[in-house]
């Protein structure tokens, strides 16, 4: 059966991601196929709207295939360069859609999960919903556009989620606006059936008042901290506040996808629009792909499963500021959405 399941019912051109295994991490032909029907549809008057959704019961997606990118990278290939171009591509063509794009983001919505469902027009989470930007711990910085929505999240809260790589819940990805309206998840399956009757008019229907964000209110602390220009100066304000599990937790991410998280957000905040941050991505993870700390982040986390990356360079300190801007050049094949 196809990783991705793609069809039009009554009008709605239902996409859902299907590998639940795997949490349905995106491979490169799930980005090209979705991309392909985003592109039909586009000029299909028989489809109204999108709607995304993921298998089984684990989450809506779990990121990009992360194995294969290790893989890729230790043969010195060039797939995992062409699998971001095109998912990039995938994700400016979500947010540019000029039909309404439904993402239900119920489970474990992570990395490209987020790429494929937070830049659409009618976002849902809900009491189930784990959010998160984690590639710091993997040597990677946020990507597929996420610090674009970060950076625009209240107060210095994206800044704080992309350098730590922590996770939202549905209460924080609505009020951090990574997402639009909060729904019970026993009710989704009724929700489908009444977008694909009547259209995504009918999501308010079903929507709750979320729970308080846990996440704003803690505002108070990750505000003055996260708004320092470095890295180092964000640790001090954290141990000034006592929030000691948050500077542990740093202390166990890649030094150099900390601080280039860092600066990614912060000129993400200064870019005038999604395509222009897929760009930045693209430099980004390109230049990330040829230093050591993402094949050795997910040797650690998902082939050998140790939890035991080492890191190089090892410390905060040692992470030139050189080295962090060298992250941001263009590479030798440039990529553009333009």
């Amino acid at each position: 059966m196809s990783d991705v399941l793609i069809r039009v019912v009554n009008g709605v051109g239902r996409i859902t991601l299907n590998r639940p295994r795997a949490i349905n991490a995106l491979t490169h032909p799930m980005v090209v196929a979705i991309r392909a029907a985003l592109d039909e549809w586009e000029h299909d008057d028989r489809v109204r709207l999108v709607l995304v959704d993921g298998a089984g019961e684990r989450g809506l997606c779990a990121g990009g295939d992360i194995r294969a990118i290790h893989a890729d990278a230790v043969a010195g290939g060039g797939e995992s360069t062409a699998f971001w171009a095109d998912e990039y591509r995938m994700n400016a063509r979500i947010g540019g859609f000029p039909k309404p794009y439904v993402a239900l983001m119920d489970g474990i919505v992570m990395g490209g999960g987020v790429g494929v469902s937070a830049h659409g027009s009618v976002r849902v989470v809900t009491e189930r919903t784990r959010l998160a930007m984690p590639e710091v711990g993997i040597g990677l910085a946020p990507d597929v556009g996420g610090t674009y929505l970060l950076s625009r999240a209240p107060g210095e809260l994206g800044t704080y989620a992309a350098v730590t790589g922590t996770s939202m819940s549905g209460a924080d990805a609505v009020h951090c606006g990574l997402a639009d309206w909060f729904a019970p998840s026993d009710r989704l399956p009724e929700l489908i059936a009444e977008i694909e009757a009547a259209g995504e008019d009918v999501v308010a229907r079903f929507a709750v008042e979320p729970p308080p964000s846990g996440l704003a209110k803690e505002a108070e602390w990750i505000d003055p901290a996260f708004t320092a220009d470095t890295v180092e100066e964000i640790l001090v304000g954290l141990a000034a506040s006592g929030q000691h599990d948050v500077i542990a937790e740093i202390g166990t991410r890649s030094p150099t996808a900390v601080k280039v998280a860092l600066e990614a957000t912060r000129r993400a905040k200064r870019l005038p629009d999604l395509e222009s941050v897929l760009e930045q991505d693209y430099r980004v993870s390109t230049a990330c792909l040829r230093g050591h700390d993402l094949v050795e982040g997910i040797r650690a986390q998902v082939v050998d499963k140790d939890r035991k990356p080492r890191w190089s360079p090892a410390t905060l300190t040692d992470v030139t500021d050189e080295a962090v801007a060298a992250h941001f050049d263009e590479p030798e094949v440039p990529f553009t959405l333009r």
